[in-house]
């Protein structure tokens, strides 16, 4: 059976001697955020994850979920009572201001967490982490009555919470939405209309769920400018906050689907379901926004989640497996063969995943630290200046870390050989899985787009100039020490191919726009290549201090998988940069009949 174990160590690291986060005692939460108290609950997180949702993460895939006769869905064997025990435990509300009943503690903590869930046990992660994508958005934009409603239950687990965006006619073009909202005159709506693919739309983990949903309201303008947004909960709710009758929402199907058989995805019947206004009339993709960014992030987390999960047991079958000798001799002479950990390629596939795990892992926290910023800092600038690091990093987190974390556990599988396409040693299980984090909360191209077309040039590309002063300032202040050279000079290089892409679609994308369209994937992931390779450059200093102080084979082995980085992957900028000044001719010429 596969196994998994939580990277607290790396993690704490990231947190304390990379990202500064003990630095920031005057953000609301995190003086209560102490090295102990983090370390207490990177630790407690990691225990559940490992000894609670890991062991049923092939359950899950084998039974997935069931539609009963009556639209109920019952869960795998096992999900309830990892549910409760995750809800008991106050997880759901980490980061949820105490006024609501969460703790809260940072957004970053939170982040960690859902790592090492969606590490153990993806599709298990999704109720939760949906719950709580909706809470942020219930935070910002809800009523202080809506608030008081369904933010405690749902921070105490008692009831969960989805997005319901997507229609079967429409998916990125949310303008061409069906479902519709009529008003009942008493403040409430009768929404009416069918969503697809809604994760966790039913299920028996609590007792209601609380559905926001986008809708338009009669009469409201066409396309995105006449989308409002609903709470829609499955039960309606009593003032006194208990349960009442059943709404007209209900789960007319599940999907079936390549991975994820864990969680539910529905097929949603909204019957004349009642349902409330959030935030303001055909405003309604601005609320949703806050969700769907939440999402974003998130799912580029379970890219690395699936990454991490699939590293560790492509590593611990190379150590274990025999087979042929290692070109310099044998390395187990009283073994009939050496395990395939001497073998040069099988090195080149595992130091690949593990140089992308740590510097994702940096970059994932280093954006949940921004979040953190922006929505509790006093301070205007930082809040403007953490804005801009979201804005422009969400769609490289989400795009990069889903598309490599995909390759990475298509490569660890490929280590295995044919044992990685039988089922029971769970590679195909992380394939399958690691699959859909590059389809949903907009496929990666749209991110892509999203990137090149509005995040780059905004506010006059405020936010890249920032990106690319910060990695120069930090190559001008370490260019001269010869410790940091493996690091500095290759970093340097990808930040020169990264202004020149920059540069040449300022040049050639505004007059011919296919020149971005075609070239947007390459810049997404030459902007993610020279952004991990900033994280690594500063994991390299730190770990440096870390080995002058106490030398250790831990931070060695850190130093040599950056140095890995550095000299085999971020090279691969200038193949990127290549791609873009080849600009779209050849992309586009192609009459649509020649396909």
């Amino acid at each position: 059976m596969p196994q998994y174990r939580a990277p607290v160590e790396d993690t704490l690291f990231l947190l304390t001697d990379v990202l500064g986060f003990h630095a920031r005692d005057n953000l609301a939460g995190f003086a209560d955020a102490s090295p102990d108290v983090v370390e207490a609950v990177l630790r407690e997180g990691a225990k559940l994850a490992e000894e609670v949702l890991a062991p049923l993460n092939r359950t899950g895939d084998v039974e997935g979920c069931r539609r009963e006769a009556d639209g109920t869905v019952r869960t795998p064997t096992g999900f309830k009572a990892a549910y409760d025990t995750y809800a008991s435990g106050g997880w759901m509300g980490l980061s949820v201001p105490e006024a609501y009943g969460g703790q809260g503690l940072p957004h970053t903590l939170n982040t960690a967490i859902q790592e090492f869930a969606s590490g153990a046990n993806l599709a298990f992660g999704m109720y939760p982490g949906l719950t709580q994508g909706a809470m942020a958005a219930l935070l910002v934009h809800g009523s202080e009555e809506q608030k008081a409603l369904f933010l405690p239950k749902m921070v105490e687990g008692a009831w969960t919470g989805t997005m319901n965006l997507t229609e079967p006619h429409c998916g990125t073009d949310l303008g061409l939405l069906k479902t519709k909202a009529v008003p009942n005159g008493d403040g409430s709506y009768s929404i009416t209309g069918t969503k697809i693919f809604i994760s966790a739309g039913e299920h028996d983990l609590a007792e209601n769920i609380v559905h926001l949903v986008i809708a338009r309201i009669e009469g409201a303008p066409a396309g995105t400018k006449g989308i409002s947004l609903f709470v829609v909960p499955k039960y309606l709710v009593n003032a006194d906050g208990s349960l009442g009758a059943r709404n007209g929402v209900s789960c007319g199907s599940l999907e079936h689907k390549m991975g994820i058989h864990g969680n539910a995805t529905c097929v949603m019947n909204y019957d004349g379901a009642t349902g409330w206004l959030v935030g303001q009339e055909n405003r309604g993709l601005n609320a949703m926004f806050v969700m769907m960014n939440e999402a974003r992030l998130a799912v580029g987390v379970q890219g690395l989640g699936q990454s991490e999960v699939a590293y560790q047991n492509a590593a611990a079958y190379a150590k274990d497996r025999l087979q042929g000798r290692a070109l310099t001799g044998a390395k187990a002479p009283e073994k009939a063969a050496d395990p395939i950990i001497v073998h040069p390629d099988v090195r080149r596939t595992l130091m690949q995943i593990r140089a992308f795990n740590e510097a994702a892992r940096a970059l994932m926290l280093w954006t949940a630290l921004q979040a953190d910023i922006l929505h509790r800092s006093e301070d205007a600038k930082e809040r403007q200046a953490a804005d801009d690091h979201l804005g422009l990093m969400t769609p490289v987190v989400k795009g990069v870390l889903t598309d490599r974390g995909f390759a990475n556990a298509v490569e660890a599988q490929q280590l295995l050989g044919g044992h990685g396409y039988i089922e029971e040693w769970g590679m195909s299980q992380f394939v399958r899985d690691a699959r859909i984090a590059m389809i949903y909360e907009g496929a990666n191209g749209i991110q892509a787009m999203d990137l090149i077309g509005r995040k780059l040039p905004k506010d006059g590309g405020r936010a890249m100039m920032t990106f690319l002063g910060e990695v120069q300032t930090f190559l001008k202040d370490h260019g001269e020490d010869p410790a940091m050279a493996p690091f500095t000079k290759p970093l340097q290089a990808g930040l020169n191919d990264l202004q020149g892409a920059v540069m040449w679609l300022m040049q050639n994308a505004f007059a011919k726009p296919d020149n971005a369209g075609a070239g947007a994937t390459d810049f997404m992931h030459l902007f993610g290549l020279v952004a991990l390779g900033y994280m690594w450059a500063r994991i390299a200093k730190a770990a440096q201090a870390k080995h002058a102080e106490a030398p250790s084979p831990r931070w060695e082995s850190k130093l040599t998988s950056g140095r890995f980085f550095m000299e085999r992957m971020l090279p691969e900028t200038a193949l990127r940069l290549t791609r873009i000044k080849a600009g779209a001719d050849s992309t586009m010429a192609l009459a649509a009949e020649a396909f």
